[in-house]
């Protein structure tokens, strides 16, 4: 595929056989975004040394960043009285319970997390071949089957993101726009990168984490510099 004169002047930036601290990385993405028309998100790949098949070896969790993604939410949250009037206090776009798996069931679903009450499982129990393909289903160890619904929307809209090894044992996230302060950038890829460590499997052998790019929506991948950014501390990953 041919490349745009602003994708040739961008790689021309990028040292690819190179290894960047995340500083560095962050510095040179924002400067390559600022040659665009819209704010791009800035995306993190970090490939596992595990196998999701087993399950001693999955990596599966969900994690505030500090300065959370930039990116609108939209939250549907199934409950009931009580905890419906607190959902749509804490600023769900989406409140309902029979009604709400009817539009489910329909396709309408415009929507990007969804949060359940523990009293509403049963109905959203038989949306699990809709909502599942989608990684939509609710799940009391993401924090988003939960009787505190107002906190679950707060945290969704704030930034909470849910992460997830695929089957070749990557894990993709969106972590930020590149209008971001670069402090802030950093500390958003450094928090990530600790929740992915803390969250390490019993399974896993060797080396865990194997390689991590940065790269912006439509800029280039820079590796990052494994010993530089691997045995750093962090903030406390949530």
């Amino acid at each position: 595929m041919a490349q745009s004169k602003k994708m040739k002047a961008a790689m021309e930036k990028v040292d690819r056989n190179n290894f960047y601290s995340v500083a560095e990385a962050v510095k040179v993405l924002k400067d390559i975004s600022k040659a665009r028309n819209f704010d791009e998100s800035l995306e993190i790949s970090m490939n596992l040394n595990v196998d999701p098949r087993h399950a001693d070896q999955a990596v599966r969790g969900m994690t505030s960043l500090p300065n959370g993604t930039g990116a609108t939410v939209r939250v549907a949250v199934f409950a009931r009285d009580d905890k419906a009037e607190e959902a749509k206090k804490a600023g769900a776009d989406i409140v309902g319970a029979e009604d709400l798996a009817d539009k489910c069931k329909a396709g309408e679903m415009d929507f990007d997390r969804v949060i359940a009450s523990p009293d509403m499982m049963g109905i959203v129990g038989q949306l699990g071949k809709i909502l599942g393909p989608k990684g939509l289903m609710p799940n009391p160890k993401l924090g988003t089957v939960t009787p505190n619904v107002g906190q679950a929307v707060k945290d969704a809209k704030g930034g909470a993101i849910e992460f997830r090894a695929e089957k070749a044992g990557i894990v993709h996230a969106g972590i930020g726009k590149c209008s971001f302060d670069e402090k802030k950038l950093i500390e958003n890829v450094e928090f990530f990168i600790e929740a992915i460590k803390k969250a390490k499997p019993t399974g896993a052998k060797g080396s865990y984490i194997k390689k991590i790019t940065l790269t912006s929506s439509m800029g280039p991948g820079m590796k990052l510099d494994l010993e530089e950014v691997v045995g750093k501390q962090s903030a406390k990953a949530a």
